[in-house]
C-alpha cells in the first residue's frame, strides 16, 4: 500500500445496463479495500432494471440525471464525489481484485497525474480477442494513449484543471486522457481490467478493430466527435 493513500471514487456512468451493470458491481464488491473508496453510478435514463439492479447495492450511490451522454454523466458523477482521486468505470468493465492499491501505489509518485489499466477479455472469449487484447496493450505502453474502456483515473484536482470531461458524443475519454497527458506524467498499469467482448461479437471482431481505428485516424486527422458518431453505432 502507498503512503498517504488518496481517497478513490469510482465513477460509473450507466444507460440500458441491465445485462451487464450487476457483474461490475459484485466485482467491485470484492475488489481489494474497497472501504476506501466510494461508488458513484450514473444513470443517463435508462428504460430497462438498470437503475433497480443498482439499488440493490448498498454500498452504490445512485445518481439519475436523465442526460443520455457517457461524458456528462461522468461529470455529474465527479461533482457528487468525494474522493481525492477518481477512478471513471464503464458499465461492462470489471476491475481487478488490486485495483485501488494499483492506483494508489501509482499516485504516490507526486509527478504522477492520472493513468490507465491495461485490459483483458474473459477467459471464454474468442482467442481472436487475445490478440486484439495485446494490440491495445501495446499501443497503450508505446503511445500512452488509453479510452474508458481502460479505466481512466485521475487526481480529482486535475481532473478539475482540464474542466472535466468535453460535452461532445463522442472520443471524450481520448480527449479527457490528452489533456491529462499534456500537463505531466501518466502512468500505464500492469494490472489488468476485463472488458466484456459484447461490441466485438455483436459486430464482428476485425470489424469492430477496423471500426475503431479508423474512428481515431479520424479524429487524429480533425474530424469532430459529432461527425465521427454518425459512424459509430453503441451496443448494449
Amino acid at each position: 500500500m502507498a503512503p498517504n493513500p488518496q481517497s478513490i471514487s469510482v465513477i460509473i456512468p450507466a444507460l440500458d445496463e441491465e445485462a451487464r451493470i450487476a457483474a461490475t458491481l459484485a466485482a467491485l464488491r470484492h475488489v481489494a479495500t474497497i472501504t476506501s473508496a466510494e461508488v458513484v453510478v450514473v444513470d443517463g435514463g435508462s428504460v430497462d432494471r438498470t437503475v433497480e439492479i443498482v439499488r440493490g447495492f448498498d454500498f452504490a450511490q445512485l445518481i439519475e440525471c436523465g442526460v443520455a451522454n457517457r461524458g456528462l454523466q461522468m461529470n455529474e458523477g465527479s461533482r457528487a464525489a468525494r474522493g481525492d482521486a477518481l477512478l471513471f468505470l464503464h458499465a461492462d468493465v470489471e476491475l481487478p481484485r488490486d485495483a485501488l492499491d494499483a492506483i494508489n501505489n501509482a499516485l504516490a509518485d507526486e509527478r504522477a497525474l492520472g493513468g490507465c489499466f491495461q485490459i483483458r477479455f474473459p477467459k471464454d472469449a474468442p482467442a481472436s480477442l487475445r490478440a486484439v487484447a495485446w494490440g491495445i496493450n501495446l499501443r497503450t505502453r508505446v503511445f500512452r494513449t488509453a479510452t474508458g474502456d481502460q479505466a481512466i483515473f485521475t487526481r480529482r484536482s486535475v481532473f478539475e484543471e482540464v474542466g472535466g470531461y468535453r460535452n461532445v458524443p463522442l472520443m471524450e475519454d481520448i480527449v479527457l486522457f490528452n489533456e491529462i497527458k499534456r500537463r505531466g506524467r501518466v502512468v500505464v498499469l500492469d494490472e489488468r481490467v476485463t472488458v466484456s467482448p459484447r461490441r466485438w461479437l455483436k459486430r464482428g471482431v476485425w470489424r469492430t478493430v477496423l471500426l475503431m481505428y479508423a474512428l481515431r485516424f479520424g479524429y487524429w486527422i480533425g474530424l469532430s466527435p459529432t461527425t465521427l458518431k454518425r459512424f459509430f453505432v453503441d451496443v448494449r
